[in-house]
C-alpha cells in the first residue's frame, strides 16, 4: 500500500482532536468495509479494502499520541526502526494484518460489528488466536551512544508458555473439551438487520473466550494461566539519533500468549543523559568556550571537547565575544541517517573581577589607546551580532 499523508486519508486537518479522527475513521470504515461491497466486481472489492486497511493505518498511527507525535516530527517513512508507519511493527516493519485492522474496528464499533475476520474466529474460520501483553522497559543512553548508535543487551523478565502443559492451561497439555457453545469455532455468527442493510457479524464466543475448547482439568504449575515467569537477555541496536522520549519497539519480545497465540512487544523508551560539556540540539552540538583576554586579543590555540575526545581549534586574533566558531560533521548523526550536524562553538571572553596592583597598572596605561577602546563602527558590529545570537 502506498504512503499517503495520513490526515489527507481520513481527510481531516493536522489539529484535528480525538473525537473528530474517530469520527472520521468511522465514516471511512463503514464505507470501506467488506460487508458493504456485495454485489461489486473484484477490482472494486479489492479498491475498497485497500482504502479499509489505509484508514485503519492512519487511525492506528494518529489515535495514539506517541505515534502521532513521532508521526507529525518525522513523517510517515520514519514511524519504525524498520521504516514506515505501517502497523507499528517496530523494527520488523510491515503492515498491518486484517486480524489488527478488525480488532482496532471492533475498537470503535464494538465486538457486535464486524466479519469473520473481526470478532472471536480467524480469517482461516479457526478460533481465535490470543495476544501476549507487551513490556515497557526504560534505557538511559549518554551523548555517544546518541552520535554514533549503540548495542545494548537486557535482562528482560517476560511470560513465556508454560513447559508442563505447553501453554495450553490444562493438565499435561491434554486436558480439554469442546465448547459446547461455538462448537469449538472460538466464536458466535449472527445476522443484525440494521438501516445500513443485513450485516453477518461475529463476536467472541463467552464461554470459551474464543479458544473454541474447555479446560476440564488445570495445570498445576501454572494453575490454568498457560504462562510461567522467565528471564531473557535480549539484545538490540539503538540507533544512531535517537531522542529523549522516543519509543522503539520490539515485536515478538514481549509476554507470550496462552495456546501459542502472537507474543506482545518490547517498547523501550530512551532517557537520554545530559552531557558534563557538550548541549544538543537536534543533530548539532554546542560548547560554550569561556576565553581569556590575551587569547582573545592575540589569538592562540584551545582545545574543545567533541562527542569522540578532544580537538585542538584555532582562535584568531581579535575574537569577540558572541562569535560562534563551526566545526562542520562534529555534532550527531540524525535519525535514519540523514545527515550529520555540526559543533558550535560560543565564544566568551573572561573579564577578570580582581587584579593585584601591577595589573591593574598594566591595564590602566592602556586604557586611553585608540585600539583598547571600540569605536562606534566597531560596537554597531558587535551588538549587532549578538542580537543575532540571542533573536
Amino acid at each position: 500500500m502506498a504512503q499517503r499523508d495520513y490526515y489527507e486519508v481520513l481527510g481531516v486537518q493536522k489539529n484535528a482532536s480525538a473525537d473528530e479522527l474517530k469520527s472520521a475513521y468511522r465514516k471511512l470504515a463503514l464505507k470501506y468495509h467488506p460487508d458493504r461491497q456485495v454485489g461489486k466486481s473484484e477490482a472494486e472489492k479489492k479498491d475498497a479494502e485497500e482504502k479499509f486497511k489505509e484508514a485503519a493505518e492512519a487511525y492506528d498511527v494518529l489515535s495514539d499520541p506517541d505515534k502521532r507525535s513521532r508521526y507529525d516530527q518525522y513523517g510517515p517513512d520514519m514511524g519504525n526502526m524498520g521504516g514506515g508507519f505501517g502497523g507499528f511493527g517496530g523494527f520488523n516493519g510491515g503492515h498491518m494484518s486484517m486480524r489488527d485492522i478488525f480488532d482496532h474496528f471492533s475498537d470503535i464499533f464494538g465486538d457486535g460489528f464486524g466479519t469473520d475476520f473481526g470478532g472471536g474466529e480467524s480469517a482461516q474460520g479457526g478460533p481465535r488466536q490470543s495476544q501476549g501483553t507487551d513490556l515497557r522497559v526504560k534505557v538511559k543512553v549518554n551523548l555517544k551512544d546518541v552520535a554514533h548508535g549503540v548495542e545494548k543487551k537486557l535482562k528482560i523478565p517476560r511470560k513465556v508458555a508454560c513447559t508442563h502443559c505447553g501453554g495450553t492451561g490444562a493438565k499435561d497439555g491434554k486436558a480439554f473439551v469442546t465448547c459446547t457453545s461455538c462448537h469449538g469455532r472460538g466464536s458466535i455468527t449472527q445476522v443484525r438487520h440494521t438501516i445500513l442493510g443485513s450485516v453477518q457479524t461475529t463476536s467472541t464466543c463467552p464461554t470459551c473466550n474464543g479458544t473454541g475448547r474447555i479446560i476440564k482439568e488445570r495445570c498445576q504449575y501454572c494453575n490454568g494461566a498457560g504462562l510461567e515467569q522467565h528471564e531473557e537477555v535480549v539484545t538490540f541496536k539503538i540507533p544512531a539519533g535517537v531522542s529523549d522520549g522516543m519509543v522503539l519497539t520490539l515485536s515478538g519480545k514481549g509476554n507470550d500468549a496462552p495456546n501459542g497465540g502472537r507474543p506482545g512487544s518490547l517498547q523501550i523508551l530512551i532517557e537520554e543523559e545530559p552531557d558534563a560539556e557538550l548541549q544538543r540540539d537536534g543533530r548539532d552540538l554546542i560548547y560554550n568556550l569561556m576565553l581569556d583576554f590575551p587569547t582573545a586579543v592575540f589569538g592562540g590555540k584551545v582545545e574543545i571537547p567533541t562527542v569522540d575526545g578532544k580537538v585542538r581549534l584555532t582562535i584568531p586574533a581579535g575574537t569577540q565575544p558572541g562569535k560562534v566558531l563551526r566545526l562542520r560533521g562534529k555534532g550527531v548523526t540524525e535519525y535514519n541517517n540523514y545527515g550529520t550536524g555540526d559543533l558550535l562553538v560560543n565564544v566568551m571572553v573572561y573579564v577578570p573581577e580582581s587584579l593585584n596592583s601591577e595589573e591593574k597598572r598594566a591595564i590602566e596605561s592602556l586604557k586611553d589607546s585608540p585600539n583598547i577602546r571600540p569605536s562606534d563602527d566597531d560596537k554597531k558590529r558587535i551588538f549587532s551580532r549578538l542580537r543575532h545570537i540571542f533573536d
